[in-house]
Formats: C-alpha cells, structure tokens, sequence
C-alpha cells in the first residue's frame, strides 16, 4: 500500500528551477495548486507580466489529495446557505459551482485536455437525517435543479431517501492542472519552484516581496496558499477551523459511474476512476474536525476496520472550513492582494472559480461573484454561530500540545526532550537515524505532533506541515523548524 495520493502516481508534470534573481512584474502569485495555476492561466491571456511562485513542488500541496468530483451537489449545502445568507445568495451560490463546471468543461474543450473527464451521475443521501434531505430536495426544486429521487445507488447499495443529478463530473486534476501549468508556460507565464515568499511589504504603490534571496516586486498579489500565512489583517483563525478526511483507492470490478455523499457525520464520500484498463473506487470517510482527533494511526485504522477490500493508496488531507460556509475570494480590503482560500471540501469548483473571480478583479472584468465571496463580506448569523467553535478549536488545540506532547499513541520511536535550551522533537527512523526538529509551529507556536503514518510533523492549530526533517510543506507556516546545534 502506498501512503500517497492516486493523483501523483506516474504524473508527468514540467519541473521549474528556484528564483535566484530580483524581478519585477504585473502580478505575482503565490502558490501552486488549483487556485494559482487557474488564476495564471486567465491573467495568461491578458497583457500584464505573471509570475507564480510555489516554495515547494507545483500541484503537490492539498489540491493533490482531492477526489476530483466537479459538482454542485454538496451535503445539504443550501439549505444551510438560506439560513445563513438567505436564499438569494443561496441560490447564487449553486449558479457559481454550475458555473465553475462549465469553465473547466470549457477550458478541458477548448484545450483538448486529457484528463480522465467523466460525466456521472451524483447523489445525495443520508440513513439517519432524512428531514434534511427532504429539505434540501425541495429547497433544489425551488431553485429549477432537475433532481431525481432513488432509493438505491447504481452499485446496488440501499440507501432508503436520497437524489441524484446526471449533469456532473469526476476528472482527474493532476492531468487537468498540469496541462493548465504547459498553456501558462506558453504563454510567457514565469514560474519556479522551491521559492518561498517570507514577507510582503507595500512600498509606493508596489508590494515588495522576499524569498529566502530575492526580491520581487509586483502591482499586485494573490495569494492562492491552502491557508494564508499572515495574521494581520485577515485573522484567519478566527473565521474558519479545519476538518481532516481521511481517503484510500482500491481496485474493483466495475466503474458504476457515480459519486456520491451523505449529510451527516461522520462524512462518507465515493466516485469511481478508471486508468489503464484498471478500475478504482475512491472512498473518502471519518472527516472531523482536526483539532479534537490527532492519534493518525488510529485514524486510519478506522478508514480500514471493517474492510475486506485490499487498498492500493491511501492519503489523508485538511480543509479550511469557513464560519459561514461561504469561500473567502477577493480583494483585502482596498489593497491590490488578494485571496482565494476556504473552500469547505470543495476545492475543484470553488479554486477553479477563484482563479476566475480573481483574475476578473485584476483585469477589470465584472463577474457576478465578487460580492458573494467577499472576504469582508458583512457579519451573518453563521459568522456569529460559528465563531465560537473557530476560537475553541485554536485554543484548545493549543492548550493541549502544551499540557502533553508525549502522546499515549506515539511509539518508542517518536520522543521530546531540550537540547541546546530549545525544545526539539526526534523521529528515530528504520535505519536508527535520527531526525530532529524544533517543537514549535513558526506561526502561532503551537507544539507540533508527529503524525507516525505519513512521516510529517503537524501542527494542530491551522494545519501546518513539515517533513520528517522540519521543512515546510504546508501552510500557514512559512518557516521550516529545521535543527541546527549551532
């Protein structure tokens, strides 16, 4: 069993070299995954200089462990979007996500991508929260979906009250987004690897951005990172906490041809992907709130529990869930940076429609979405139901990596001890070497878990990720906690 995502198993993609001198452009970007490389390809076509900057690889971060589902059938979504926004802005939202399909679907055409695009039926269901479901099926029809009613998936699965749509899909997003990263090249688009922005600063009108080395400065900033790494002015966490999922792929017989989702939790997801004469099921479950659930052996012990079925690939991943259920995308006040972030387990709609919105406030171009994804958009009732669970989630994480960081779970491989006056963390690996690190996330210095399945280091704070020697893979983080006994 491999402990890596399907998506980057045999993945042929352009490799990039790391900036190592000053330059300056129109717009420089900030991350490589769905929301960067969309918003590269749209800025593509204008006349402004694009550069886009990923400190590790492109397309490796979070938007490689999705499960590639193109729908607008989300959990009971809109129902909970009428009594936190209202309907009409409920209803706005699924004409973005039908409307983020069409752009990829356009985009995959135009370009003539193969990327394993597949239309499927979709559905929604639940075995225990049936009034909910029949809220959201009435709530659909009002808005003109053409939904269907099914008591069984086409698997053969009984699942007593659910609906389908047959106008959604599944693809693959490496295939997807490597192509986009080729067209961006083409078309003059800078890019490199291994390039880390440390800081941002606003000077005459500019914003002059440091690397380890360099500088670049640019007009404007978008910053397309999984989770933005300032503090100030946004406050990201105390407007959204993170949800961990937990996904494997396993070899079956037959491609149904459907994804599907229930309502309640813990949340069960499934589609199906054929490669090479070679059929998968992807099945995503035990998503939870991160801070609460950190013992990862046994969380991918439950994935596995009750199955007799032999998985080939099995990887795990983070969503910034928002306080009131709506993506954060747009302008930072009146400054020229801007974000795309918070997508609540939505990634292939919603970072496919960011890189359009943001690209369309950069051009100067009016889209119909800008207010709706406002990042100060103004105080609803979930901003205010919600907040509490943001605030609780960071403390209480952070209280606890304190109280204890030798963890009941850990073996006797993983330990916490003080050298050089600095509290280190030491992973002793199958060949006996040691591999130490700084105990403290850069970001808001919580004390870091060693998650012992994937070999990283996590925080469980705001989920940021360090390989098994301290370099960053995932923010908020910016910094590695590497160790030195200097």
């Amino acid at each position: 069993m491999k402990n890596t995502s399907i998506w980057l198993d045999g993945i042929k993609k352009q490799k990039f070299r790391k900036l190592e001198k000053d330059i300056d452009v129109d717009v420089l970007i900030v991350g490589g995954g769905i929301t960067g490389v969309s918003s590269a390809y749209h800025l593509s076509t204008g006349d402004l200089s694009v550069c886009l900057v990923e400190k590790n690889k492109l397309l490796e971060g979070v938007t490689s462990r999705t499960t590639g589902k193109l729908t607008y059938l989300q959990e009971n979504i809109y129902s909970k979007l009428v009594n936190y926004h209202g309907k009409e802005n409920s209803k706005l939202y699924l004409d973005s996500q039908r409307d983020a399909i069409k752009l990829v679907r356009g985009i995959i055409d135009s370009n003539k991508i193969d990327c394993n695009l597949e239309k499927v039926k979709s559905y929604v269901f639940d075995f225990k929260d049936i009034e909910s479901v029949e809220e959201e099926i009435h709530l659909l029809n009002e808005f003109g979906v053409d939904l269907k009613l099914s008591d069984v998936l086409p698997s053969g699965e009984n699942i007593n009250s659910s609906y389908f749509v047959d106008d959604t899909y599944v693809f693959h997003p490496l295939k997807y987004l490597s192509k986009l990263v080729d067209i961006c090249v083409e078309r003059k688009v800078d890019i490199y690897e291994d390039t880390k922005v440390v800081s941002i600063d606003e000077e005459d009108g500019y914003y002059i951005c440091r690397t380890d080395n360099n500088l670049i400065k640019a007009k404007y900033v978008v910053i397309a990172v999984h989770y933005p790494y300032f503090l100030f002015p946004f406050l990201m966490p105390f407007k959204s906490y993170l949800e961990k999922s937990y996904i494997e792929a396993f070899k079956v017989k037959k491609n149904y041809n459907f994804s599907a989702i229930n309502i309640s939790k813990p949340i069960v997801s499934t589609r199906f992907y054929e490669n090479n004469g070679d059929v998968y099921q992807i099945l995503l479950t035990n998503s939870h709130n991160y801070c609460f659930k950190n013992n990862e052996e046994k969380n991918f012990e439950e994935l596995f529990k009750s199955d007799e079925r032999d998985t080939l690939y099995t990887w795990s991943n983070k969503d910034i869930m928002t306080n009131d259920l709506l993506p954060y995308i747009g302008r930072l006040n009146d400054s020229n940076i801007l974000i795309g972030t918070g997508y609540n387990t939505w990634g292939m709609t919603n970072g496919s429609l960011a890189g359009k919105i943001i690209s369309d406030i950069i051009l100067d171009r009016k889209n119909r979405y800008i207010e709706l994804f406002n990042p100060h958009r103004k105080l609803n009732l979930g901003s205010f139901l919600n907040f509490p669970v943001a605030l609780f989630s960071s403390a209480y994480s952070f209280i606890k990596t304190k109280v204890s960081k030798n963890k009941e779970w850990y073996s006797n491989r993983v330990r916490f001890e003080k050298r050089n006056g600095k509290n280190v963390g030491i992973y002793v690996d199958d060949e006996g070497e040691e591999h130490i690190v700084y105990n403290l996330c850069p970001h808001m210095k919580c004390s870091l878990i060693f998650n012992e399945i994937e070999k990283t280091w996590d925080c469980p704070c705001h989920g940021s990720r360090f390989n098994i020697d301290g370099k960053s893979i995932e923010g908020p983080s910016n910094y590695d906690i590497t160790y030195s006994e200097e």
